[in-house]
Parts: structure tokens; C-alpha cells; sequence
């Protein structure tokens, strides 16, 4: 975290600056400096690594059937052939159970992952998360907020995780009812942060996956609504578009972290 001013005129002058990340996928190096000279940390979640799409040697899927097996499975859901990705799987997870197998293999991301955060960080869930896992790792250094808000450097931060129903069936999808319920719950806020990104084409394009992701119309509304400062979020790792005006809110993809390992810094 960030080093304290070193005179009284520092301390007058001194800005807040919070650095946010999303998409951690499996990062723990970079997650333990992502809090390097700022007041706080903002993680929007996807801290688990299931599959990694660029290297798909890397993650839960192929260390429990392979290489060969996580090249198949990326390319029929790239070529949008859910139906039969789902069996392939199926197939391969016959015998195995299932449950005991991923939870045990989150359980031990989880307890790097948390144990790589700063104090103090501010986080909530992303699709592949699994909520009910968190309160095991999250130390009293991390606030975690779903559907809530926290006042960080005199600013209002409102949280809303977690992504909306689709074919890939992944851990943390709820209903748009669900998720149109959070957002109303958070309110009027400077800063807007969600897992997801508003229901808006450039922004929800993947341009490597070749597909378009599930954004919400409930956040957008409430971006056009309530104008936060603010609207940042991740889920779709290489959108169209990084960075837009919706209004006079600044929406700003953050989903880059896992490649990049840069969070993106936010100072006033």
C-alpha cells in the first residue's frame, strides 16, 4: 500500500488513489503487488482459474485431464457449440466427483489468492467464483460487499458481483431479476463497480473469443439514471472497447489483469 507523506505540506496536498483489478484468473504474483501506491485495492473479482483461453495448459481443467482435452473443449465453446462442449465434458468428468474435485482445487487458489491481497481491499465475486467459499479466506484486511457500498478516500463505492444466466452455466450466474435487485440496492454512488459490464455491444465483445458476453441492462440503466463518475468492471477480457462515455459516466473495462498484470489506478 501506498507510503505516507513525509511533511505537513505533503499530507495537505495528498490525493487518494485507488487502484482497481478484475479477472485475476490464477495471478497471484501480480495480485500481491496490485496495491503498490495506492490507498486501497478494488477487485472485481474471477480469482479463480478454470481454463486459461491464451494457454490452455494452464488451470483446473487441464490439470485434471489434460492438454489435448482443454484444447477441444476451448475450441467448441469458441466455435459456439455449447451443446456438444457439454457433453465432451460430461464424458470426461464420468467417474470423478465433480464437486470434490473443483472445490478442492478453489480451495487451494482461494488461499494463495486472499493471502496475495493488500490491506485494505475492497472486493466483490465474479462469475467463476464461488461465494460460499470466501468468508474462509477473506482476512480482516478485505471488505467484501455484494449489492452494497462502502465510502473509500470520501468517495461512494457501490458493489454488485457475479454474472447473468448463460450457456456456460459457470458458478455465480443469477437471474436479471436477481442482479436488477443489487444494482437498485447500491443506489446513487460516485463509483459503480461490477463484475460485468452494461449491456452495451462495444463493450461486451470479446474480439479473441469471437463472441459476445452477457452485459446488464439493469446497470446500464442505472448508469443513465444515476450518472455515476465512475462505471468500472471486467468479464470480458478483450472487448472492442477498453473505455467509453455513456453520458457523463466514464466506463472503464478492467478485465485485462490476469495478462497484463497492471491494475488501473483511479486518483482524485
Amino acid at each position: 500500500m501506498r507510503a505516507g507523506p513525509n511533511s505537513r505540506g505533503a499530507a495537505a496536498e495528498r490525493r487518494t488513489r485507488i487502484h482497481v483489478v478484475s479477472d485475476v484468473h490464477g495471478n497471484t504474483e501480480a495480485l500481491a503487488r496490485a496495491g503498490d501506491g495506492a490507498d486501497a485495492l478494488v477487485c472485481l473479482g474471477d480469482l479463480v482459474l478454470f481454463l486459461d483461453y491464451a494457454d490452455h495448459s494452464r488451470g483446473i481443467f487441464p490439470e485434471l485431464f489434460g492438454v489435448e482435452n482443454a484444447d477441444r473443449i476451448v475450441a467448441l465453446r469458441t466455435e459456439r457449440r455449447f451443446e456438444e462442449a457439454r457433453d465432451f465434458g460430461r464424458g470426461l468428468w464420468t467417474g470423478v466427483d465433480r464437486d470434490t474435485a473443483i472445490v478442492a482445487a478453489v480451495r487451494k487458489q482461494y488461499a494463495e489468492m486472499f493471502a496475495a491481497l493488500p490491506t485494505p481491499t475492497y472486493a466483490t465475486y465474479g462469475n467463476v467464483d464461488i461465494p460460499g467459499l470466501w468468508p474462509e479466506y477473506a482476512g480482516p484486511g478485505t471488505t467484501v460487499l455484494d449489492g452494497e457500498r462502502a465510502e473509500i478516500g470520501g468517495r461512494v463505492f457501490g458493489f454488485v458481483g457475479g454474472g447473468l444466466r448463460t450457456p456456460m452455466r459457470t458458478p455465480y450466474e443469477i437471474s436479471d431479476e436477481e442482479y436488477a435487485a443489487k444494482i437498485e440496492a447500491v443506489g446513487e454512488v460516485d463509483v459503480l463497480c461490477t463484475h460485468i459490464p452494461p449491456d452495451v455491444p462495444e463493450l461486451t465483445y470479446d474480439t479473441v473469443a469471437r463472441r459476445f458476453e452477457r452485459g446488464s441492462r439493469a446497470l446500464l440503466d442505472a448508469i443513465r439514471r444515476t450518472r455515476p463518475r465512475y462505471s468500472v468492471f471486467g468479464h470480458v477480457h478483450q472487448p472492442l472497447v477498453r473505455r467509453m462515455r455513456i453520458g457523463t459516466t466514464e466506463c472503464v473495462n478492467v478485465g485485462h489483469f490476469a495478462s497484463t498484470g497492471r491494475p488501473w489506478a483511479l486518483e482524485w
